[in-house]
């Protein structure tokens, strides 16, 4: 058997078990440890960036309020509001009828 015929089995394999899934409605349990990852960067990241920003204008632009707080809590919300985006997204997608194909 030629690699050209193993991969387009392969690839038919794959196709078949993700349309088997779909009509169910199971996920992997793959996709929820990818949804905790995807939901960790989108509040981590906004959080880290809003912190060093912050940091680098308390350097830079001295005041009597801390600008690595505030923008690290704004960082925080926002993330927040991501990952409440993306969840309600998911949500959604798993709760709309399926369309029989």
């Amino acid at each position: 058997m030629s690699d050209e015929h193993r991969f387009v089995r392969q690839l038919q394999s794959q196709a078949a078990r993700k349309l088997a899934a779909r009509r169910t409605g199971q996920q992997p349990a793959w996709f929820g440890l990818g949804m905790i990852g995807t939901i960790g960067w989108s509040v981590g990241v906004p959080t880290v960036a809003g912190a060093l920003l912050g940091r680098w204008c308390d350097q830079h632009r001295p005041s009597s309020h801390s600008w690595t707080l505030a923008l690290l809590i704004l960082g925080l919300v926002l993330g927040c509001v991501n990952a409440w985006h993306w969840i309600s997204a998911e949500d959604k997608a798993m709760h709309e009828p399926k369309n029989p194909s």
